[in-house]
Parts: C-alpha cells; structure tokens; sequence
C-alpha cells in the first residue's frame, strides 16, 4: 500500500447512515433487497395526504410522490411477497388518495391493510384497497362529502366537477369492500353525528358491521392474515405450473 493510500483511506458509507437517511426523507425504510430480508414489506400512510399542494412544514404528511414509487418497486422486487399498509390518517386530497388506492389495488401480490387512530376521508378507499382490511377496536373512519376549500370559479362547473369525483370514490368503495353502496351514501350524507358536519364517524366493530372492513384485529392478526394469503397465492402459481 502505498503512502497517499494509507494517509487517505478510502471511507465507505456505512448502510446505517444510509437507513437513516432514508427514514428522514420518506418515513419509511428501503425496500428490501437481500435474500434474508422479510418477505413481507411494511408501508405507513400517516397524517395529512399531501397531493398538488404542498402543505405548511409543521403538518405531518405522507406525500404521494414518495408512495407511488415505493410501490412500483414492490411490485418489482421479487423478494418482497407480500405488504402489510398501515394508516393512521386524517385524509387530504382526494386526487392522490385515489392515485394511491388504484395502485394497492392493482398490486399483483397479497396486500393488506390495517386501520390504527384513524383511516378518515380518502383514507377510506386507501384502507378498502387491499386484499383484506382490519381495524383495530379503538379506531375511527369518518364518511363525508367531498369538500372544496378556497376561492370557487363558476359555482355550476365546481359542483358537476365535485359530485363526479364523489362518485369516483363511492364506486372505489362499494367495489372493493362488502358495503352497499346505498349503506355508503347514507354513512356519507347523514347529518347530526358530526359535530356542525354532515357525514358519520364509525368506531372499529361498526365499520365491520356495515362491510366496510373486514374485520377487527391488529398487528398479529393482520401478519397472520397476509402470511395466509403469501402461502395461498404461492400454492395457486405451483398448482399452475405442474
């Protein structure tokens, strides 16, 4: 070894710093890449559904742009067999929330979902989205009406524009879930149980008994669950192949 060499090591970047790194941007870990990794991927939607607007910084966000990605290359990685979705939002716009949820629901591997805090506005079609979805017993959905914030342009325009894109999330709904889309729309316009709202606040079990989620459970059950539908899926490929 020479004497530059030895007085200028090379340095390489350890894996940690990199983790952490990636956890500070996009609140979440890289997706795996080795072998011995988990077959399973963990993905948390959090807070406020950030789209084409970006919001102030004190506001805990998941951005759109950083799911989409994250998601493409799940569906590429042919170590990861399976994702386990994890909310806790308060919704936010309507646009990515929709972009996100047409996405889980055309992964081509088991995905499932699980309801912590809360799932509410477009975090609804997000949570109905996979495979199967739980809701832990203590956590809430609020049902509303979609609803514009600002200045409106042409009050007629806006309001044709707002019901076609509520009707795009009913039909989400009502298509990937076990609720009707008439339970749906009464959920959706009730008035009184919220407080000067319109629209409804279901509670863990509640959501269940309409057929808006599967069932009620937490982290084990929902592991439990998607390890099920890995396996199941796997069984379907090799009946196929022999």
């Amino acid at each position: 070894m020479s004497g530059d060499e030895e007085a200028n090591p090379v340095r390489e970047e350890k894996p940690a710093s990199a983790l952490i790194e990636k956890i500070q941007q996009l609140g979440a870990t890289n997706v795996p890449q080795m072998s011995n990794d988990s077959r399973i991927h963990c993905m948390t939607i959090i807070g406020q559904i950030e789209g084409h607007l970006a919001l102030p910084p004190q506001n805990k966000t998941t951005k759109y742009e950083h799911i989409i990605p994250q998601l493409v290359a799940i569906e590429q990685n042919p170590k990861i067999e399976g994702l386990l979705v994890i909310l806790n939002t308060v919704g936010g716009d309507v646009e990515a929330g929709l972009a996100i949820s047409e996405m889980l629901a055309s992964l081509s591997k088991p995905t499932v979902s699980i309801v912590l805090g809360g799932g509410h506005s477009i975090g609804v079609p997000i949570a109905v989205s996979c495979d199967y979805s739980f809701i832990a017993e203590t956590a809430t959905m609020t049902i509303h009406p979609i609803r514009l914030t600002g200045l409106v342009i042409g009050v007629p325009q806006t309001f044709e524009y707002m019901d076609k894109m509520q009707e795009r999330v009913v039909r989400f709904v009502t298509s990937h879930s076990k609720i009707a889309e008439e339970t749906f729309k009464d959920l959706m316009f009730a008035k009184g149980n919220l407080t000067r709202d319109i629209g409804t606040n279901v509670i863990g079990g509640d959501a269940v008994a309409t057929g808006l989620i599967d069932e009620v459970g937490g982290l084990g059950k929902a592991m439990k669950k998607l390890n099920e539908l890995i396996d199941l899926q796997k069984g379907e490929q090799e009946a196929l192949i022999q």
